[in-house]
């Protein structure tokens, strides 16, 4: 009490900072100073107004609002100057709930506001957005007749233009003027400021005359302001003006400028400019810094730059400065966006060596980058690594994560990371559920989609219009039109800002599945809310109508859309044209087609595709051909679907001249595909022409183009309704020798599999197995009996003793022994003309040990008798090799 009331303030101070520290309790050090306030009968606010400074200046400004607030039940009070203090800490502090408080206790406590605390009180309603109960303030001030001063009013002014109220701004600078005071530089700079936040800076340069005439010299924080304000309004060359202006009025251009500049020069894309102004800073002496690099780095990359980027980082480093974690961050982001996310982790390896530690925006773009590529493994390693070295992820982060495992079909893994999310205390947004949503309708699952969506529904959150249009086209697929409706009408129950794509998406599918009637109540819908239909909806309509051969109302469509100032494309004519090929109707659909150029349309891929197709449907392929050349002619590229449609065409009508045109044409333009060859080969084998179809088989394999499994399905049918099928084996084993030794390879496994499934007569595979004999390839006729026997199917006997002879050839006599006592078992048993010819065979070839041994269980299996003339045969033949 005595060193206040001495005026020692500053030793005061000390002294109750040893006593906070010691009793932390803001109550009891209170209930202590009122003690010795009472026992010493002094009345004084001083030392209370140096307890709540204590408490200011330790950093504890909640705690000074809450001694100030206990003060009321003691009957005690601080001094309006203290008070008004307190107000702006609090106000700085953002505190505004205890901002409010003191000011009801410096009501209730009878202190009467002075000119500063009005200005306090104007400034935090203002700061939150209660303009009216600002200018009441005003007006309070002056029915007391508390002198109103121009820092009142400069408060005022500022709130109403960072609120964007800039034209009552103005109307309370004339107020002031009307009342006596005069605007300053911070009133100008205020409105100037506001101005240029309004996008309205030609009229902001305009003050600066005013303020010439005032006498007023703005400062650089002024300028700055304009600067930014035209670069936002994307006038360069206005605020390099201003840039002269202030250095010819004797105001230096400080870093904040530039940097405003050059922020504003690459969002505008002028990259140039933006290097040559960092120059200019070296040369001003205004040192560019990391900050003015990253702006410029981040316009590069957001301008598709990457080689200058990294020039640019190159430069940094070599002027000394170093990159920090937002500059990495940045260039991290940029690689991702551009496809590139394997540099991307180069550059965060780079960042870890440097000693700088990645947070969750430098993996975020990471993890996000290789799930857009298809690589969700990849970002779940990156997700874990992240996790291992102490960064939590965020939000994005696991978005990024459950979006892409669901958009690769790993829902289950989705679902692992979503429940992870929650447990860390991260709420899922409805991006969250977006994705995983989109992963359970990708996976056919419907109902578990539906439950999310109604767990989002149950915590308040609303479906979005993504997650609206999947689970549409989800309805719309299983042919459920009664969802369909009760989807709709959920979205507009939620408020979903319907437009033209859902409107769009609804027509499309509705006209699609030929529910034109439907369609059209939806067009009702979108009319009755004042909405045009664009070309994409009517597009969905000609096409629905085309396709229920309502031709007229589908031309009664392009009539209402030009009444409604919608001109038909070239996509709303390719719906018309290809509704009227289907149907057949050539003639017309060339008529449209020729509408087209007379109205300076360009017809394009899919409008030829479709008259060519069309032509091909109705065996035209002259006209087909004829339209394809036509196209050539005006420059129009042909896609692999027109080659498609052009070889089923030839398919069909069985033209061999023109499918070895087309072939040669499709390797030529890089679109030879076996799909389109199997569409030729399927045809010409169902009309029989088995040699156009090997014909053909050559001249593909000897472009390179290997045949897949549909190619010999295709020919082995073929053969099939030919009663040819014994050719299948000579046809194979000419692949095979016609290729190279992977594709033969591949033929061979390919055969294999056929059999295997049943759809190659096993007679044929018997006939095999002997062919194979013949030519010493025991391992593929033993691999071809395993088959048949698989599949407890009985062999020929004459494959049976093929497979013998080689055996013993091959020196495997238990082995052809064993096949023997199968074919007894079996109930196979061989003439004797045909034991002779084996036993004759390894006789005359020198296998006499074999020969002898087999004519042992041959007699053994009584297919021999002792004394028929075959064993004597066999005996006169073994004698005379022996003599010899």
């Amino acid at each position: 009490m005595s060193l206040c009331a001495g005026s020692l303030f500053n030793l005061a101070n000390g002294l109750l900072i040893k006593m906070i520290r010691a009793y932390p309790s803001p109550p009891v050090v209170l209930a202590s100073i009122h003690r010795a306030l009472s026992d010493s009968g002094h009345r004084s606010p001083a030392v209370l107004d140096v307890l709540v400074d204590t408490y200011k200046k330790s950093g504890r400004v909640q705690d000074a609002a809450e001694v100030v607030l206990m003060m009321r039940d003691r009957g005690l009070a601080p001094s309006i100057r203290c008070c008004n203090a307190l107000l702006k800490d609090l106000l700085r502090a953002d505190a505004m709930a205890l901002l409010w408080k003191v000011r009801e206790f410096m009501v209730g406590a009878g202190i009467s506001p002075d000119v500063y605390t009005y200005s306090t009180l104007i400034e935090a309603y203002c700061k939150v957005r209660e303009f009216d109960t600002a200018k009441k303030v005003l007006v309070e001030m002056r029915e007391r007749g508390c002198g109103l001063n121009t820092v009142t009013y400069n408060v005022l002014i500022a709130g109403l233009c960072r609120s964007g109220a800039v034209e009552e701004a103005f109307g309370f600078k004339k107020d002031m003027e009307d009342y006596g005071l005069v605007p300053d530089g911070f009133t100008y700079g205020a409105l100037i400021n506001g101005l240029c936040k309004s996008r309205r800076s030609n009229e902001a340069k305009a003050l600066l005359d005013e303020m010439s005439c005032a006498e007023l010299k703005p400062n650089v924080v002024v300028y700055a302001n304009l600067i930014d304000g035209f670069m936002r309004e994307g006038n360069a060359d206005e605020a390099f003006k201003m840039i002269k202006e202030m250095v010819a009025a004797g105001v230096q251009p400080n870093k904040i400028t530039y940097d405003n500049l050059v922020r504003g020069l690459c969002k505008m894309g002028q990259m140039d400019r933006a290097s040559l102004l960092l120059k200019q800073m070296v040369r001003d002496s205004h040192r560019p810094d990391t900050i003015t690099y990253n702006l410029i780095i981040e316009g590069h990359f957001r301008h598709h730059n990457k080689k200058d980027a990294f020039r640019l980082l190159s430069e940094m480093e070599n002027a000394g400065i170093s990159p920090n974690v937002y500059t990495y961050s940045i260039m991290i982001h940029g690689l991702c966006q551009s496809g590139e996310p394997e540099k991307a982790s180069d550059l965060l390896e780079e960042m870890t060596t440097k000693g700088l530690k990645p947070n969750a925006f430098v993996y975020a773009p990471l993890i996000s980058g290789y799930c857009r590529e298809g690589n969700v493994s990849l970002a779940c390693e990156i997700f874990d690594k992240m996790t291992k070295v102490n960064v939590l992820p965020d939000l994005y982060c696991y978005n990024s994560l459950i979006f892409g495992l669901s958009k690769v079909g790993r829902v289950e893994e989705s679902t692992k990371y979503f429940a992870q999310m929650q447990e860390r205390g991260l709420l899922p947004n409805e991006f969250t559920y977006s994705g995983l949503i989109h992963g359970y309708l990708k996976n056919g699952d419907l109902e578990s989609a539906e439950q999310l969506v109604q767990r989002m529904l149950d915590t308040g959150l609303k479906p979005n219009d993504v997650i609206y249009i999947d689970l549409l086209e989800s309805y719309f697929k299983s042919d459920d039109i009664e969802k369909v409706s009760s989807t709709f009408k959920s979205m507009l129950d939620q408020g979903v800002m319907l437009d033209n794509r859902i409107y769009g998406i609804l027509i499309h599918n509705l006209s699609s599945s030929g529910n034109m009637e439907a369609a059209f109540r939806v067009l009702s819908e979108i009319e009755k809310n004042g909405s045009v239909p664009d070309v994409h909806v009517y597009s969905s309509l000609i096409s629905g109508l085309c396709k229920t051969a309502d031709r007229e109302k589908a031309f009664g469509i392009l009539d209402e859309m030009s009444k409604k100032g919608v001109d038909p494309n070239i996509v709303c004519y390719n719906a018309l044209i290809d509704g009227l090929c289907k149907s057949g109707d050539i003639s017309y659909a060339r008529n449209v087609f020729n509408s087209i150029l007379a109205k300076g349309l360009v017809p394009n891929c899919v409008t030829y595709t479709s008259l060519i197709d069309g032509s091909c449907k109705v065996g035209d392929i002259s006209n087909a051909f004829y339209l394809y050349n036509e196209m050539l002619a005006t420059g129009i590229t042909p896609d692999a679907f027109v080659y498609s449609v052009l070889t089923t065409g030839c398919s069909s009508a069985g033209d061999l001249e023109q499918a070895m045109f087309l072939i040669e044409e499709m390797f030529l333009r890089g679109h030879a595909s076996i799909s389109s060859f199997n569409n030729l080969v399927d045809g010409f084998c169902k009309r029989g022409k088995m040699q156009e179809t090997l014909k053909l088989l050559h001249v593909i394999m000897g472009r390179g183009l290997v045949p897949n499994a549909l190619t010999i399905e295709n020919i082995i049918s073929g053969l099939s309704e030919a009663g040819k099928l014994s050719e299948v084996h000579t046809i194979f084993v000419e692949l095979q020798q016609k290729t190279s030794e992977s594709a033969a390879r591949h033929f061979s496994s390919l055969f294999m599999d056929m059999i295997n499934q049943g759809k190659i007569p096993l007679d044929v595979v018997d006939d095999m197995i002997r062919d194979h004999c013949k030519e010493g390839n025991l391992d593929k006729a033993l691999m071809l009996r395993d088959v048949i026997v698989a599949k407890s199917a009985p062999m020929g006997c004459s494959s049976y003793l093929a497979i013998v002879d080689n055996l013993c050839r091959k020196g495997k006599l238990s082995e052809a022994l064993n096949l023997l006592k199968e074919m007894d078992k079996r109930g196979i048993c061989p003439s004797e003309n045909q034991c002779l010819i084996l036993l004759t065979n390894l006789h005359t070839s020198g296998y006499i040990q074999e020969h002898n041994t087999v004519l042992d269980n041959m007699l053994c299996h009584k297919w021999l008798q002792k004394d028929s003339k075959f064993c004597n045969s066999a005996g006169d033949n073994l004698e005379s090799v022996n003599a010899e």
